[in-house]
């Protein structure tokens, strides 16, 4: 038997906190649909017996039914392959999800919130649904396979020794008890780096978002393909063809606004990359990163991160006797008592208010 897993596509994402530019959502999203019909397309062109989803096909806030019926469609098209998708805490089988409303093809099922058995001619395939967005236990500690004359496959989401203490559980699972179990094969969702390592003999397998989500999800992204015979073959399939990547500017010798808009003009991008501009360094100047965005010409620099701090020495500037030195003074002991996330908007009215007293 021969199977593609996936997870974590998390299609019609609203991609809010991704870009400073407006377009990136939608652009993203249509990719996100190119990658889900080059999956189908695999799977047409490669014999494959079954698809296994891990949870979060799609964002239950967030989807649209023509992306439902989009999905539905490139289903049809593999009507002799076998769909399983177990519903995570982004897409949970809740009452009404479109897991429970839609009329989905006959090729798909979608596993109830309980472990579940399905009995195939060449394998079982158990599985399990979120029934909320969140989840303390499946169960999995209770459950044990009865039938080992074939292979047996669990698709589930959830968080591999994962603690049950955590304020937002999404189903901890041991790996000790999962190995105990004798699952020929674990297909995980929900954590969206890969685990799959070549040169380790794996069965318990996160494949990883199926697209990067953003510039915290680096690297390649894709499906796993798996075949069991006498053994379990397993392998890394790339997908997206675009990169997520972060370059560090640092700005100490730069002294105006026009000279950091050429420096980073003169970056050398690749055509498949999405660039994080993160400045660095002690800066002589305002910047504002929303400003800079106008005059960036290459697209592809799509979110700029200031990390820099102002080029002065305020603690020399606070034991001066004068309206600037009070000013700072006063500036630094309401930063010492300000709360970790809100210091850079103290940080920025000594920056402002030191201009303003030169």
């Amino acid at each position: 038997m021969k199977f593609v897993h996936i997870a974590d596509m998390h299609l019609d994402r609203a991609f809010t906190s991704l870009s400073d530019k407006g377009v990136m959502g939608d652009l993203r999203r249509l990719e996100q649909r190119k990658v889900f019909k080059k999956i189908i397309e695999y799977i047409k062109e490669n014999n494959v017996d079954y698809l296994f989803i891990s949870g979060d096909l799609y964002e239950h806030d967030y989807v649209k039914q023509t992306t439902i019926e989009y999905i539905n469609e490139l289903f049809k098209e593999i009507e002799n392959v076998k769909v399983f998708i177990s519903a995570g805490n982004h897409d949970p089988k809740v009452k009404n999800s479109y897991y429970n409303k839609f009329n989905w093809n006959s090729n798909v099922k979608i596993f109830e919130t309980f472990i579940e058995k399905v009995e195939e001619p060449d394998c079982n395939i158990y599985g399990y649904s979120f029934d909320d967005f969140y989840c303390n236990s499946c169960g999995i500690e209770n459950f044990n396979i009865v039938d080992e004359g074939k292979p047996n496959i669990l698709v589930i989401h959830g968080n591999l020794d994962g603690s049950q203490k955590d304020d937002k559980p999404y189903n901890p699972i041991s790996g000790r008890v999962l190995e105990e179990k004798g699952f020929n094969y674990v297909a995980l969702g929900h954590i969206h780096k890969s685990n799959y390592n070549l040169s380790l003999a794996q069965k318990i397998i996160y494949p990883g978002s199926t697209v990067s989500l953003g510039f915290d999800e680096p690297g390649k992204h894709g499906m796993i393909v798996g075949e069991i015979k006498d053994t379990l073959k397993l392998e890394f399939v790339p997908l997206d063809d675009e990169v997520f990547t972060r370059r560090e500017l640092n700005v100490d010798n730069l002294n105006s606004k026009e000279e950091l808009i050429e420096k980073i003009n003169s970056l050398e991008i690749m055509p498949n990359e999405y660039v994080e501009i993160i400045l660095m360094g002690a800066r002589n100047f305002e910047i504002d990163k929303y400003d800079l965005l106008k005059y960036i010409l290459n697209e592809r620099i799509i979110k700029i991160k200031d990390e820099t701090k102002i080029a002065v020495e305020l603690e020399k500037i606070a034991n001066e006797n004068t309206l600037r030195g009070l000013f700072v003074k006063e500036m630094l002991e309401k930063l010492e008592n300000t709360e970790e996330d809100k210091k850079e908007i103290i940080e920025k009215a000594i920056e402002i208010g030191l201009n303003a007293l030169e």
